[in-house]
C-alpha cells in the first residue's frame, strides 16, 4: 500500500476571520470556499450561494471594502484581512442607508441576489460617493437578478447614495 493520504482525510487548519468586526476562530479545510465558511462555519447566512463560478454576484461581500465573489476565494486566503457581509451594515436597529432605499423603492421580490447588490452598491458607494449614473449602472450589470427587471434596483441605489452623501 502507498503511503498517500485520502484525498476524503484533507487536514484542516486553524484560521480566525473578521467579520463584521468579530473574530470567528474555526477549523476548515483549506480547499473550503469563503462563502461556505461564512455561512457554515461562522453562522452568518444572510450571504446567499448563487452560481458557485462568480458570475451571478448572490455571494458578494466586502473584504477591506472592495466588494468581492466570496464564492471564488477560499477562507484560508483571506486570514488577517477584514470582511463586512450584508449582517454588517444594520447598526442596532437602524437600517443602512442602502437597505432603507431597497425597502422604500420595492427593489427586491424574491430577495435571493439582494444581499449581493447591497453589498456590491455600499462597497462602490463607500470608496466613490460621486460615482456617475453611468458607471453605476456598468457596476450593477455584473450582479444578476431573475425577478426584477432592476429598475428598481437602480432607483434604490440612487436613493441610496444620495442618502449616503447627505448623511456624511
Amino acid at each position: 500500500m502507498s503511503d498517500i493520504k485520502s484525498m476524503d482525510a484533507a487536514e484542516k487548519v486553524e484560521i480566525a476571520l473578521d467579520i463584521n468586526g468579530r473574530v470567528h476562530r474555526v477549523r476548515v479545510e483549506p480547499r473550503k470556499t469563503l462563502v461556505d465558511v461564512i455561512r457554515d462555519d461562522c453562522g452568518q447566512t444572510g450571504t446567499h450561494i448563487g452560481c458557485e463560478h462568480g458570475v451571478c454576484g448572490a455571494c458578494t461581500v466586502l473584504l477591506d471594502g472592495e466588494p468581492v465573489r466570496s464564492c471564488l476565494m477560499f477562507a484560508v486566503q483571506v486570514q488577517g484581512r477584514k470582511i463586512r457581509t450584508v449582517e454588517g451594515l444594520q447598526r442596532g436597529d437602524d437600517l443602512h442607508p442602502m437597505q432603507q432605499a431597497f425597502m422604500d423603492h420595492h427593489a427586491l421580490q424574491c430577495g435571493f441576489c439582494t444581499p449581493g447588490f447591497l453589498m456590491l452598491a455600499v462597497g462602490v458607494l463607500e470608496k466613490r460617493p460621486d460615482i456617475s449614473d453611468e458607471e453605476m449602472l456598468e457596476v450593477l450589470s455584473s450582479n444578476l437578478c431573475r425577478c426584477t427587471g432592476y429598475q428598481n434596483i437602480i432607483k434604490a441605489v440612487r436613493a441610496a447614495a444620495n442618502a449616503m452623501r447627505t448623511a456624511g
